[in-house]
């Protein structure tokens, strides 16, 4: 004889009819009294509960038995305990079946010892569990008439993502977590109204086989309508399209939604800021709803800190977000600190709908390289793109780089950097990491190109060019991060280029194991002065470090980097500076805190690097 019963949470089951329980009498009314909590103690319980099962299902059937409940009822007769040990038979094989297995063996039997409580001992034996064995991803609505190839990729990819495949083992919460997901997946993208219009569990208990089936109905496909923006009153109106960058008639994506909705947040103007579509409303027009609460129009950030290469400093920054009259945000920010010290301020306008923003600056710093002190100044006019995950910059500059100190009297100008130069220059970054500021996988690639000429009594054309990259490639416990930068000026041997436009590295977040711009070009006297080429290379192993079998927040680094600064690009293979070490890095909340022991082989030290944050 066989049955066909409810299974947990919408999967059919057939199966033998269960035994029947140990104990046998007739149903009688609920128990009388009030029903207790699933913790009660044990000095008001009315029975105790032993359950003998697999640490798998102990756990559970302890927390989740109705018997739990029963326990603080103090005033049950033998027949209304007898009851809860009929109806404990269900409860047991629905949980048990739960976790994938429907042909339990479940033994429920009861002792009273003299003058004990009486004690309930549910016994399981779970026997084998159920795997999958078909799986059936229907899809209706515009999904599955769509000729897009689009629409074709999406549900190529939901049913690529898959949770439970044939041969995994099924349970209640996996099955729910993938008709979850392959939801999620649906209404990402293009289908924010799609639904789930069937699911079914078809599990054979005497097979221990499940058949899986699922419908998802997308629905419509979306369109971004116009956008309907609140809570604007002192900045410009056109400032959240523009940052936003959602475009009407573009395909719904909820990924640019989240982009654009980081990107508010993060410029500066607002506190916050949420944008969502209704998917009740026009498919074909959808209105996109942008709350915002601006930020304060001024404010003043005070800073104090340190950092193994210039120790400690303070800095005060004041912003402006609309200027009077012009509109743009004006930035400015003095930061006093033994090797760098410098005051700046930038003026940015607010985008254009190509998202291209018009930038001033002007900079002041003084650069403390040991025998060599450097003074300059800078004025930069131009244009910026913030475009997804590549930066544009075109712009003028100009700089002048005065150096003094004890180095500059056995050195020339030329050696040292003492000059100055006009400069039209091209900067372009990609960024194509799967997660910032915490990436697992991808890479970075920048380029800066430069033209310009010095100026004083004598005008020299140069160029200068620099590249660098870095890559992150993942292993099976942790990663590899691969870095690699290079830099040339080509210029007349005796051209006046300011130091600022050459090359010096070393420190922190270069060559470790050295001194911030320690690796230099050897002048005339034992004085390290900046280079016409540069290059820097480094491997990093990063690992997890592991607690209880999972990973922590902590990370184990090994490391080597290298790098080279030469007068002549033939040079840079001589006397390659190389560092090796150490280090832990920490998931905090503002970005990768980094610890590092490093030494030095040229000059045979160790040092301690510190440093926050992911830039690229």
């Amino acid at each position: 004889m066989t049955a066909t019963t409810a299974a947990p949470s919408g999967a059919a089951q057939t199966a033998p009819a269960p035994a029947p329980p140990p104990v046998s009498v007739t149903p009688s009314p609920t128990p009388a009294g009030s029903v207790g909590p699933t913790d009660a103690g044990s000095e008001v319980a009315a029975f105790d509960i032993r359950i003998e099962a697999p640490l798998e299902l102990r756990g559970m059937l302890e927390r989740h038995i109705q018997l739990q409940r029963y326990r603080a009822v103090t005033d049950l007769d033998e027949a209304e305990l007898a009851r809860l040990v009929v109806l404990a038979e269900s409860d047991v094989r629905n949980l048990v079946g739960t976790l994938g297995y429907f042909s339990p063996d479940i033994r429920i039997t009861r002792s009273a010892p003299s003058n004990q409580r009486p004690t309930i001992v549910v016994a399981v034996d779970p026997g084998e569990a159920t795997t999958i064995f078909k799986v059936g991803v229907e899809f209706t609505g515009d999904i599955g008439d769509s000729p897009d190839p689009d629409a074709k990729s999406q549900r190529t990819a939901i049913e690529g993502n898959w949770r439970l495949p044939p041969g995994r083992r099924f349970t209640q919460d996996a099955w729910d977590g993938a008709k979850t997901q392959a939801l999620r997946e649906l209404v990402a993208q293009r289908y924010p109204a799609g639904q789930i219009s069937y699911s079914l569990a078809d599990v054979d208990a005497i097979s221990r086989t499940a058949n899986l089936s699922l419908t998802l109905n997308s629905g419509p496909l979306y369109r971004l309508g116009e956008m309907q923006v609140s809570g604007v009153e002192r900045y410009n109106p056109l400032l959240v399209p523009r940052l936003a960058q959602l475009k009407p008639g573009d395909v719904y994506d909820q990924r640019q939604l989240n982009d654009a909705q980081q990107r508010l947040a993060a410029s500066g103007y607002f506190d916050s800021a949420y944008i969502f579509v209704d998917p009740a409303s026009d498919p074909a027009a959808a209105p996109v709803q942008v709350q915002v609460r601006e930020a304060k129009l001024q404010k003043i950030i005070l800073g104090v800190g340190m950092t193994t290469d210039s120790g400690a400093r303070t800095s005060v920054e004041h912003t402006h977000n609309s200027v009077p009259g012009i509109g743009w945000r004006a930035a400015t920010k003095l930061q006093l600190e033994r090797k760098s010290p410098f005051a700046q301020t930038e003026w940015t306008s607010i985008p254009n709908p190509d998202n291209w923003r018009w930038v001033a600056l002007a900079r002041t710093e003084r650069l403390d390289d040991n025998a060599l002190i450097t003074r300059a100044q800078r004025l930069r006019f131009g244009r910026m793109q913030t475009d997804g995950h590549i930066d544009r910059n075109l712009h003028l500059q100009y700089e002048r780089a005065s150096v003094q100190g004890s180095g500059v009297n056995t050195t020339t100008d030329a050696q040292t950097g003492d000059g100055s130069a006009l400069t039209a220059n091209f900067v372009w970054a990609g960024r194509y990491f799967d997660s910032l500021p915490f990436p697992g996988r991808g890479y970075g690639i920048g380029v800066e190109l430069g033209v310009g000429t010095t100026l004083g009594a004598r005008r020299q054309p140069f160029t200068r060019t620099a590249a660098r990259w870095l890559g992150i490639l993942p292993l099976e416990r942790g990663r590899v991060a691969l870095r690699a930068e290079a830099g040339a000026v080509l210029a007349a041997d005796d051209a006046r280029v300011p130091a600022t436009q050459l090359f010096r590295t070393g420190g922190d977040t270069t060559v470790r194991g050295y001194g911030l711009r320690d690796i230099g070009v050897a002048l005339p006297g034992g004085v390290v002065g900046p280079g016409r080429y540069m290059t820097v290379a480094s491997a990093e192993w990063q690992r997890p470090i592991m607690k209880d079998g999972l990973p922590t927040d902590w990370e184990n680094t090994l490391f080597v980097d290298a790098g080279n600064v030469a007068e002549k690009a033939g040079d840079l293979s001589k006397k390659v500076a190389v560092g090796v070490g150490t280090g832990v890095r920490w998931k905090s909340p503002i970005g990768p805190l980094q610890i590092d022991l490093a030494y030095g082989v040229r000059p045979k030290k160790l040092r301690l690097h510190l440093s926050v944050g992911f830039v690229f």
